[in-house]
């Protein structure tokens, strides 16, 4: 009967323990989306983002086209122009990989694009780096032995992967901003 008790006193402590910690932890997150440190909302902040053209080697330019398109429209969708503080710098490439080789045939079933950009938020003037750092996303596709089949799967695994590459970008930029008074 004691020992009962005595595990039970110790559970409760445990747990009282436990949630002493998760009490204390809790002050130090902050919501992405929530009030920033400047005060500003941050859709405001993301706004007044100009994104520049995004420099790919020759051939690679319309993955290039598609993630700037995104990232204007992950960072100011509302159609309305905004005053612009900030200026990101993108430079990107993408290589294909094929995992999977048919025996029969000897033709690649599918296909892997591997997308990486070096990214770099700058002060309008260029004068100050608030952040950089390197993205990177894979996207996935079937290979057909209709060649338009195929290029058409690659475009659609190309917007995806500009679509991750965008949205991994825009919520660092937005993780480093919430902080910015």
């Amino acid at each position: 009967m004691q020992q009962r008790a005595g595990q039970r006193r110790r559970t409760a402590g445990r747990l009282a323990c436990a949630g002493l910690l998760v009490m204390g932890l809790s002050a130090c997150f902050r919501p992405l989306y929530g009030p920033t440190a400047s005060g500003e909302p941050m859709g405001a902040l993301l706004a007044a983002i100009q994104v520049d053209d995004v420099v790919t080697s020759q051939g690679q330019e319309r993955l290039g086209h598609y993630l700037r398109s995104e990232l204007i429209f992950d960072l100011d969708g509302s159609g309305r122009p905004a005053p612009k503080r900030y200026r990101l710098k993108l430079q990107g490439s993408e290589t294909v990989q094929t995992p999977i080789v048919s025996t029969q045939t000897g033709r690649a079933e599918a296909g892997t694009l591997v997308g990486s950009v070096r990214y770099s938020l700058e002060s309008l003037d260029g004068g100050r780096v608030i952040t950089d750092g390197v993205a990177t996303a894979t996207a996935t596709y079937d290979r057909s032995v209709q060649r338009f089949a195929s290029q058409r799967a690659a475009r659609d695994a190309e917007i995806r992967l500009a679509k991750v590459l965008s949205e991994q970008i825009k919520t660092r930029i937005a993780s480093v901003l919430v902080a910015k008074p």
